[in-house]
């Protein structure tokens, strides 16, 4: 079976969006896109929220093409493009780049989903995040720690009424400060 893998940049302070949804500290160099490539070439979709959806929907269908691009950030544009995506979304009408539209979070539609063939399913966006966790749909969190302490912004996950233990899976230090925490539940 399929595993749903939450991967998100955080700051130490626990925001993964600063004021005004700045996401301009995070600390993305070759080494650390290039270990992205690696790990989400191999994914089966892209599970994201609107936000998320519009956000890389906004850049990487021509991130390619721009000679100012690197190559990993190249790499990810065919990656982002190729890979089949559902966006999670009330508002959104249409979507292109080998994308679905999903109107709910159903956990029988999510399980379903899982039970398909393919590589894991890699989510993004903390409010669809924060649904999936409630529903108890996230197999692994690969939190991406990066060395700066925002002081404000939009915390990563919200209060929540119960507690979700998890299991230390790995851990892996990038040259630029940013250190994965892999965790299971």
């Amino acid at each position: 079976m399929r595993k749903i893998i939450m991967a998100v940049q955080v700051s130490l302070d626990g925001f993964f969006e600063g004021p005004g949804r700045d996401i301009g500290w995070h600390r993305v160099d070759e080494e650390l896109h290039s270990h992205f490539n690696e790990q989400l070439r191999t994914m089966g979709a892209f599970l994201d929220g609107r936000v998320t959806y519009e956000l890389m929907a906004g850049y990487w269908p021509a991130a390619d093409q721009d000679p100012a691009s690197t190559p990993a950030e190249a790499e990810f544009a065919r990656i982002w493009r190729d890979m089949p995506k559902y966006v999670y979304s009330r508002t959104l009408q249409a979507a292109g780049w080998n994308t679905t539209v999903v109107r709910d979070v159903v956990a029988a539609d999510v399980l379903a989903l899982k039970q398909s063939p393919g590589g894991d399913l890699a989510l993004g966006g903390a409010e669809l995040a924060d649904s999936f966790r409630r529903l108890g749909l996230i197999d692994e969190y690969w939190i991406y720690v990066h060395p700066v302490l925002l002081g404000s912004g939009r915390p990563l996950f919200k209060t929540a009424a119960d507690r979700t233990e998890l299991t230390l899976a790995g851990t892996r230090a990038f040259g630029n400060g940013v250190v994965l925490l892999r965790y299971t539940s």
